[in-house]
């Protein structure tokens, strides 16, 4: 279940037992404070969730263990449109309570709706490091081509 995943190999204990009133109130609270609304219960199957609801649980499962930076790769790849909405939603509250979050994606859209910063890789290489309120679309397709780079040395291999 929800609580579960989010205690796996961090798990609270009492005289040598599993503390899951603890484990449970510490989940629902990190999911309040993430403004999660969609999740019925916290002792849901995580089996039993969308994509979307998924990610929320491993995002609340890094806020729960008070990480300062969270990675998230192609977090909304698999995701219909109201999900993406919910994710993206929700790494904007991330980073407004101060934790950094880092998204690898292909998707632009997304990375607009949420970047401050957008750095592209070309081959392996760092080519740009843009700010996303003053660069466009056309600009970072520019980079992620190739057709924006002069001299860039691509190290085989790399």
């Amino acid at each position: 279940d929800i609580v579960n995943n989010m205690f796996l190999g961090r798990e609270r204990t009492a005289n040598g037992m599993l503390d899951q009133p603890d484990m449970e109130g510490a989940a629902a609270r990190t999911l309040q404070s993430l403004s999660v609304r969609t999740l019925k219960s916290v002792r849901q199957k995580v089996s039993s969730l969308s994509g979307g609801q998924r990610q929320t649980v491993a995002i609340a499962r890094a806020v729960l263990q008070e990480a300062k930076i969270v990675i998230l790769d192609e977090p909304t790849a698999a995701l219909g449109v109201a999900q993406t909405a919910q994710v993206l939603a929700l790494v904007r509250r991330l980073a407004e309570s101060g934790t950094s979050v880092l998204i690898i994606s292909h998707n632009l859209a997304d990375v607009f709706e949420v970047a401050d910063y957008i750095n592209v890789l070309y081959l392996g290489a760092m080519v740009a490091q843009l700010d996303a309120k003053t660069t466009s679309y056309d600009e970072v397709v520019g980079w992620i081509t190739g057709s924006k780079i002069k001299d860039v040395a691509v190290v085989e291999g790399a």
